[in-house]
């Protein structure tokens, strides 16, 4: 195919995208509960896709097929999942002990709307207001077990123990700004349900909606080795690091800035990610004129952390939608990073061979 027909082919983000988006982030779907997003993802879809199912774990695993013989097998993986809570105690008079669920920032949660279950039952996260504290108690953090999720005494029925529970802010548009929970990584999911959708005829395309990647990466390292592919890309959300600072020093961790495209990993805590794969981003990026930047060693890490050890090792690299607020009841992202993640993964699928790996790493 040639490259100006390449391009004409490049899906594009727009209202339909943007409503898909809208309905991932307001999903309720935190680590070890993805039912919702699972159903979403069924449901766009289960008559695209050449195969389709969910695995033990509840990873949906998506197949689309090659029309070339001897395809290359890639796998791109997007986590369903979000950080949030669980109820593990009930305490009567509709309060709700609870512990959190990936990681979140005691600091983020005192007064913070949330939601629970299935249900989407309205609770608050309560703690001492301020007239009742001491000077030492303001000084710190208030600590887990000093909060509880109150759901008042009109509803708490509908609550029980092991509910999970998240944070109650709806997803909206500001201008150029994506604005919602979880986009960590709804981005992700629906930038890889429109890959599905408009997936190129070179490649067999393994697409692995994964579970449990906020709380150890468990659904991913159960798909990579269920499907073993040639090699994988892993489509997340990375902290953006691009707020003023009075010294002004340059942003050396993460190095990650909103406008700027997708974040392409080096390293992370779980991965050194294989430079083949980054040497051919990187040259898809400059030959179609896609932004791109490099996602600067640090903490964290994404589901490739446990899909380049699976079987014989695959070959693995992270790309990211950069969001500022990460783990937090809001993320904050830009239009145009999330298109261009999408058009850089798309040209990659669309011009890649199996020379890429054909070097020694």
């Amino acid at each position: 195919m040639k490259k100006n027909e390449i391009i004409s082919q490049i899906p594009d983000v727009g209202e339909e995208q943007i409503k898909l988006l809208e309905k991932l982030s307001n999903a309720i779907s935190v680590s070890g509960e993805e039912s919702e997003v699972r159903s979403i993802v069924k449901e766009e879809l289960s008559e695209i896709a050449d195969d389709i199912r969910t695995d033990a774990l509840g990873n949906v695993l998506v197949t689309k097929k090659a029309k070339v013989s001897n395809p290359i097998r890639v796998m791109i993986a997007a986590h369903m999942d979000e950080v949030g809570f669980m109820l593990v105690n009930d305490d009567g008079e509709g309060l709700f002990r609870f512990e959190v669920v990936g990681g979140v920032d005691n600091r983020q949660l005192v007064g913070k709307p949330v939601l629970i279950g299935k249900d989407k039952t309205p609770g608050v996260i309560g703690a001492k207001p301020i007239h009742l504290t001491t000077a030492d108690e303001r000084k710190n953090p208030i600590p887990l077990e000093n909060l509880r999720i109150d759901v008042g005494l009109g509803s708490p029925n509908k609550c029980k123990v092991g509910d999970r529970a998240t944070f109650a802010t709806k997803f909206e548009t500001w201008g150029p700004s994506l604005v919602g929970k979880a986009l960590d990584d709804r981005l992700g999911v629906a930038t890889l349900i429109e890959l599905v959708k408009n997936a190129p005829e070179n490649v067999e395309l393994l697409a692995a909606f994964t579970v449990q990647e906020e709380n150890g990466l468990r659904g991913a390292r159960v798909a990579a080795y269920s499907i073993n592919p040639d090699l994988a890309f892993v489509l997340d959300s990375t902290p953006a690091n691009d707020l003023p600072v009075w010294d002004d020093e340059e942003n050396g961790r993460y190095n990650v800035k909103l406008n700027q495209g997708p974040a392409i990993y080096r390293m992370d805590a779980a991965t050194l990610s294989d430079p083949r794969l980054i040497d051919y981003l990187v040259k898809i990026g400059a030959e179609y004129n896609i932004p791109y930047q490099f996602r600067q060693p640090g903490k964290g890490g994404t589901d490739a952390g446990a899909i380049h050890k699976q079987r014989g090792g695959i070959p693995s690299v992270s790309i990211s939608v950069p969001g500022r607020y990460a783990h937090t009841a809001v993320l904050i992202a830009r239009k145009s990073d999330w298109k261009n993640t999408l058009a850089l993964m798309y040209l990659a699928l669309s011009n890649l061979t199996r020379e890429v790996l054909s070097v020694d790493r």
